[in-house]
C-alpha cells in the first residue's frame, strides 16, 4: 500500500521498482507498456493531489540522486542533477560548489522530479518556480526511448505533471550562493493586502488566520559581502543568531508550537479555535535570522494537513484573499491553521499555473484528523471566481473543460504529449481528469 504524506491518498501499485540506471527505467517502461499498465513515477509524495496513484507500476528513482556535473557560460551557471535528488540534497551540494537556487524551495522531502512535474515555487515577485530554472531534461518516453527534449519542447516538459515521460535529470540555471537576512514579523492584515508589500523585499510571504486582523510577514533580503576576513567576533555573533533561529517560519503565527496549539484546541473546542488563533497573532513576536536563503527559510511542517492552493492573477490577488478570508470567518470553517499568501513571477511553462501572468498563491490547510471537504470546497468557489487556477499537487475539483480554458497553450502540449508518450503509458484517472486523453 502506498500513500501520500498527508495520508489523504492511497493506492496498490500492482509493482514498485527501483531501476538503478537509465536502461533499467527504459527496460521498466517497455515492460508495463507490453502488459498494458499504466507507469507512474513516484517522489516522496508530497503532493496532495491523485497525480501518483494507480495501480499500475511505481517508479522509485530514488537510486537516481546527486548533482552529476556543470556547465553554462560566465555568470550564467548551470547544474545536471538528478530527478530523485531530493530538495535538502540539492541545497546543500549547491552549497558545497558556492552555487544556489535563485528561488529557493523550504521543504526538503520533495524531490527535484516531482517538484518539477507540479509547478512547485517559492515567493517573490521577480522570482519563478524550479520549473523555471529548468535549460534542459532528460527521460524516458512512453516506448521506452531515452530522450533530450528538445529546445522547442521544453515549455511542456517543464511543467508536466509527469504526463510525458519518466524524469531522469534536469540541467538547472544556479546563480552564486550568498547570505540573507530573513526576519518574521507581524503586519496589519490590510497592509500586507496592498501591493507595495509584495514589491517590497525579492523573497516575501504571509500567513493570516482568517478572523485576525494581525498577520504574520516574512521576508528575506540579501546581506552584502564580508570584505573582511578573520572577523570573528561578527561570524560568532551571526553564528548565534541564525542558531537560535533557524527556521524563521510564517507557517504558524508565533512558530511550530504555536502551530501545534492551534491544532490541539482545534480538535478538542472547535468553537474556540478564532478566539485562540486571534490570540496567537497578537502575540507574534520580531524575530530574524541571517546565514545561507535555503537554511533560515526552512519550514519543516509541524503537523500533516490536506491543501487546496491556487495561482490568482496579481490583480485580483487582494480581492480574492480578502473574500476568502470573509467567507471562511463568516461561515464557521476557520481552521488551526491559517491561510498561506505568496507571489510568484508569471511562468513560461505551458502547465505551469502561473502561466504567462504574474501570480499570487493562495493556500489553505485544514489539519489531518478535520472533516476538510467543508473548508477546501468553500476555497474552491471563491479562489476560481477570481481566475484562479489550482496547484497541481493541491486539491481541487478542477476539470478537463477548466483546463481548456484556463490554458491557453495546452493544445501545444497535448501535441508534444502525442509524441512523447502517444500509446498513454503515463495516464491515469486523475491525469484524464485534468488533461483529457
Amino acid at each position: 500500500m502506498w500513500t501520500n504524506w498527508s495520508g489523504g491518498r492511497e493506492c496498490r501499485p500492482t509493482a514498485t521498482v527501483r531501476p538503478l540506471d537509465d536502461s533499467g527505467v527504459s527496460a521498466v517502461v517497455r515492460r508495463a507498456a507490453e502488459r498494458g499498465q499504466p507507469v507512474r513515477p513516484v517522489g516522496a509524495g508530497h503532493s496532495f493531489s491523485a497525480l501518483a496513484v494507480t495501480d499500475g507500476v511505481h517508479v522509485d528513482l530514488s537510486a537516481f540522486s546527486g548533482i552529476t556535473g556543470s556547465g553554462g557560460r560566465p555568470g550564467r551557471p548551470t547544474v545536471r542533477v538528478r530527478a530523485g535528488t531530493t530538495l535538502a540534497q540539492l541545497h546543500t551540494e549547491l552549497a558545497d560548489r558556492d552555487l544556489a537556487l535563485e528561488a529557493p524551495l523550504e521543504l526538503a522531502a520533495p524531490t527535484v522530479g516531482g517538484a518539477l512535474a507540479v509547478g512547485m515555487h517559492g515567493s517573490g515577485s521577480s522570482r519563478g518556480s524550479l520549473s523555471a530554472a529548468v535549460v534542459g531534461l532528460r527521460l524516458v518516453d512512453g516506448r521506452g526511448r531515452l530522450r533530450d527534449v528538445a529546445a522547442a519542447d521544453l515549455d511542456a516538459a517543464r511543467t508536466s505533471l509527469g504526463a510525458l515521460g519518466v524524469l531522469l535529470e534536469a540541467e538547472l540555471a544556479v546563480v552564486p550562493a550568498g547570505r540573507v537576512r530573513v526576519t518574521r514579523e507581524p503586519r496589519p492584515v490590510d497592509e500586507v493586502l496592498d501591493a507595495a508589500f509584495w514589491a517590497s523585499h525579492p523573497v516575501v510571504e504571509a500567513a493570516v488566520f482568517p478572523s485576525a486582523r494581525t498577520a504574520l510577514t516574512r521576508w528575506a533580503d540579501p546581506l552584502p559581502e564580508h570584505t573582511l576576513e578573520g572577523d570573528d567576533e561578527d561570524a560568532e555573533g551571526e553564528k548565534e543568531e541564525r542558531e537560535r533561529t533557524v527556521g524563521v517560519t510564517v507557517a504558524g503565527a508565533t512558530g511550530r508550537t504555536a502551530l501545534g496549539g492551534a491544532v490541539v484546541v482545534e480538535r478538542a473546542l472547535p468553537r474556540l479555535v478564532p478566539r485562540f488563533n486571534r490570540a496567537v497573532s497578537r502575540l507574534a513576536r520580531t524575530v530574524t535570522a541571517t546565514g545561507p536563503m535555503h537554511r533560515v527559510l526552512s519550514s519543516p511542517p509541524a503537523v500533516r494537513f490536506e491543501q487546496t492552493e491556487w495561482a490568482l492573477p496579481r490583480t485580483t490577488f487582494a480581492e480574492g484573499a480578502r473574500e476568502l478570508l470573509t467567507a471562511l470567518a463568516d461561515d464557521g470553517l476557520e481552521v488551526g491553521l491559517p491561510v498561506r499568501l505568496r507571489v510568484g513571477a508569471p511562468e513560461s511553462g505551458w502547465l505551469h499555473p502561473a502561466h504567462d501572468r504574474a501570480t499570487g498563491w493562495v493556500a489553505v490547510r485544514v489539519p489531518r484528523g478535520t472533516d476538510h471537504a467543508p473548508v477546501l470546497e468553500r476555497a474552491w468557489r471563491v479562489l476560481r471566481a477570481h481566475g484562479g487556477r489550482p496547484h497541481w499537487a493541491s486539491r481541487s475539483d478542477w476539470t478537463v473543460e477548466d483546463t481548456v480554458a484556463a490554458y491557453p497553450r495546452l493544445p501545444d502540449f497535448r501535441r508534444v504529449r502525442d509524441d512523447y508518450d502517444p500509446d498513454r503509458v503515463f495516464a491515469t484517472p486523475a491525469l484524464d481528469a485534468v488533461l483529457g486523453d
